[in-house]
């Protein structure tokens, strides 16, 4: 196995990209080998279990999860790995297979507190909130410890707060870039494979523009994506992935995804942004007239001002919504949302107020005026009258559709966001756009991804029933709201937001 990855690795580093994560089989290999490893490669597999795993429910993250848990419990053991460090990297997997046996170690007088520390910055809890809570009413110290963690909100300010001032080379792409420039459709079928699929992003819009964007990088420098319009056409969260992937951040104990990243655009078109909101990136529209490449700028979020070098001013912005630096912090809007809403639960079970760590918002109302029927449907999926513009709100989702271009990247942010089962009414994947000429890549698609969305509760349509958007519009509930992974999702008898693949697994 050691062999085959580390030939895998080879070709990989000569076509410029990281090697791929493990598989479920590698995972097993590699845990299998830790219990006696080779002279000399014992912190070599450690890394690998602790690096290349994607983290969730991806299958590779259940076998990473059971070998922990064996050795925590002592049914198994690695001379380079003991019950401790086991208990640390369970706490590495984000949430999914590992939140059973952290619960269960708050119980173990050797490992609870290792347990407490891996558990008070996981957000990904769901319904295991109430598991850890009837413990803690029931008398354990350390639940009672991992409630008041998550209800003074630790996921949340063991994070650096968005600094200041972000010191920035400019990378600028003059007129407009849409979302097919950054996600070539050609390449549809890598988009799965965010290192390699970024490799295409400008490359008939600004080519050469990676290589520049690299050269930047390697100089030490933070690179601020500049462009007059930026963003527009279709949803695409592969977009968003490739810029990300050439300006942003490793993601710890996430492999070949990155997150973070500036993104400064005279217009930034709507789905576009939430996307990069969603990505943590930190999306800014402003005047760019006088950004060039190569500049060396300061941007100052709170004030809302960008400057050049000296100190003077090239353009102001203003902070919109208003939560965008608390995104920016949190890694994303939606871990926000949902550590927002775990906090807010342990603080309610605890007889706490609201927390003020958050930046508040504005509540919005109209004297006066009534509702749109586009806002009354939105305020009635959020058990409203209704909802005015410019409000936050978080609409349930009666209905939500994936396409298959964009299904497998919907897949992998559902297994990041550890998610076991849907818990909207109806989620549908569709096989329409790869079902007349489908690639080898496409037909591998065809044959794993029902299989997956069916498992977890959804609706899998097989390759040539048609078009997600005339299945939709069957299929929807009068008066309701959902949303689709493709920009032109509508629906006639309801109200819909396109998103692109990340909204939709969050959806």
């Amino acid at each position: 196995m050691l062999t085959e990855y580390r030939e895998h690795v080879e070709e990989r580093t000569k076509a410029g990209l990281p090697p791929l994560p493990l598989t479920p089989d590698q995972t097993r290999a590699v845990c299998d080998l830790l219990r006696h490893p080779p002279d000399g490669e014992g912190e070599f597999l450690l890394s690998l279990l602790r690096e290349r795993v994607a983290p969730g429910v991806d299958p590779a993250a259940r076998v990473k999860a059971d070998f922990l848990a064996a050795i925590a419990k002592g049914g198994a053991s690695s001379p380079v790995l003991d019950r401790h460090k086991a208990v640390q990297l369970l706490g590495t997997l984000y949430g999914g297979y590992n939140v059973p046996t952290l619960i269960e170690l708050l119980d173990d007088a050797d490992l609870g507190k290792d347990a407490v520390a891996a558990l008070s910055r996981t957000i990904l809890i769901f319904d295991a909130f109430e598991t850890v809570w009837k413990k803690a009413q029931g008398g354990s110290a350390n639940a009672d410890q991992v409630i008041s963690a998550w209800a003074a909100g630790d996921w949340f300010t063991s994070k650096e707060e968005t600094p200041d001032a972000i010191e920035a080379v400019v990378f600028k792409v003059d007129g407009e870039i849409n979302t097919d420039d950054f996600s070539p459709a050609g390449h549809a079928p890598t988009r799965p494979d965010i290192p390699l699929h970024a490799q295409s992003m400008g490359e008939t819009r600004f080519p050469g523009g990676n290589e520049a964007i690299a050269a930047m990088r390697a100089a030490g420098q933070r690179v601020a994506f500049v462009g007059d319009v930026i963003g527009t056409g279709s949803s695409r969260k592969s977009a968003c992935n490739s810029l990300i992937w050439h300006i942003g951040e490793d993601i710890p104990f996430i492999p070949n995804k990155r997150r973070g990243g500036l993104i400064l655009g005279g217009v930034i078109a709507p789905i576009f942004f939430n996307t990069a909101e969603d990505s943590g990136a930190l999306p800014i529209q402003c005047d760019v007239t006088n950004l060039e490449t190569g500049q060396t700028i300061v941007v100052r979020p709170q004030a809302g001002r960008i400057e050049d070098a000296s100190g003077a001013l090239l353009a102001e912005f203003e902070i919109k919504p208003l939560a965008l630096l608390d995104e920016y912090r949190a890694g994303g809007r939606v871990p926000l949302i949902i550590g927002k809403d775990l906090t807010a639960r342990a603080r309610a079970a605890k007889g706490l107020g609201a927390a003020d760590l958050f930046i508040p918002t504005p509540e919005v109302s109209r004297e006066g005026v009534g509702f749109s029927l586009a806002q009354k449907l939105v305020g009635r999926a959020c058990g409203k009258d209704g909802v005015y513009p410019g409000a936050s709100c978080l609409p349930e989702m009666t209905t939500v559709g994936s396409q298959d271009t964009t299904g497998p990247m919907t897949a992998d942010e559902i297994k990041e966001l550890a998610c076991l089962s849907f818990q909207t009414p109806l989620f549908m994947q569709s096989f329409c756009h790869t079902a007349a000429y489908p690639t080898e890549i496409d037909k591998k698609t065809h044959a794993t991804l029902p299989g997956f969305m069916s498992g977890l509760g959804g609706v899998s349509l097989r390759p040539g029933d048609g078009v997600i958007h005339t299945w939709l519009n069957r299929m929807i509930l009068p008066n309701t709201v959902g949303t689709g992974g493709d920009s032109h999702t509508r629906f006639p008898i309801g109200l819909s937001f396109p998103a692109g693949s990340g909204l939709v697994a969050f959806a």
